[in-house]
């Protein structure tokens, strides 16, 4: 990788409609369960959540979801694309929610995360994130259980 490519910072904008056919690659080359179009698409519409996307040259190279209970919020998924990994972008976009739901007043953020899935626990804690529980059989093919992380916001951490 060259010190231009690790120093790419991708454009980070609202995802729409247009960009499901790229945010569907991503997610069916990411997950084993991956989640459907349809799914996306309803979380387009819905005042409660904020999809992202992270583009390069514009094109999408990752991107992030987030829904909003009261002052808490849950990161449903962040994914990069597969070419692009290892180039910051996770974090970025990690960063990138993270101020998105302080600024919205949001005091906690969860999400889920496979246990054998160590890159991403990593990610989650560099970025400040602590466990705080189990789920357990929470993933289906393979059945796995998740580890609960949590980020508090009004920490300042």
């Amino acid at each position: 990788m060259s010190t231009a490519e690790r120093l790419t910072v991708p454009d980070i904008r609202r995802m729409e409609e247009s960009d499901l056919d790229s945010v569907m690659e991503i997610e069916c080359t990411s997950f084993s369960t991956p989640w459907s179009r349809a799914s996306f698409s309803n979380l387009l519409g819905r005042d409660d959540a904020s999809l992202w996307v992270a583009a390069v040259d514009g094109n999408v190279v990752g991107y992030a979801v987030v829904w909003y209970v009261l002052r808490e919020a849950e990161l449903g998924n962040l994914a990069v694309a597969s070419g692009w990994r290892r180039h910051g972008f996770g974090r970025y976009l990690l960063d990138w929610v993270l101020d998105k739901a302080r600024r919205r007043g949001t005091e906690r953020i969860y999400l889920e995360v496979r246990v054998s899935n160590r890159g991403a626990q990593e990610l989650y804690e560099r970025g400040g994130f602590q466990h705080v529980g189990f789920r357990r059989r929470y993933y289906r093919a393979p059945v796995e259980d998740a580890r609960v992380m949590c980020f508090d916001l009004g920490s300042g951490e």
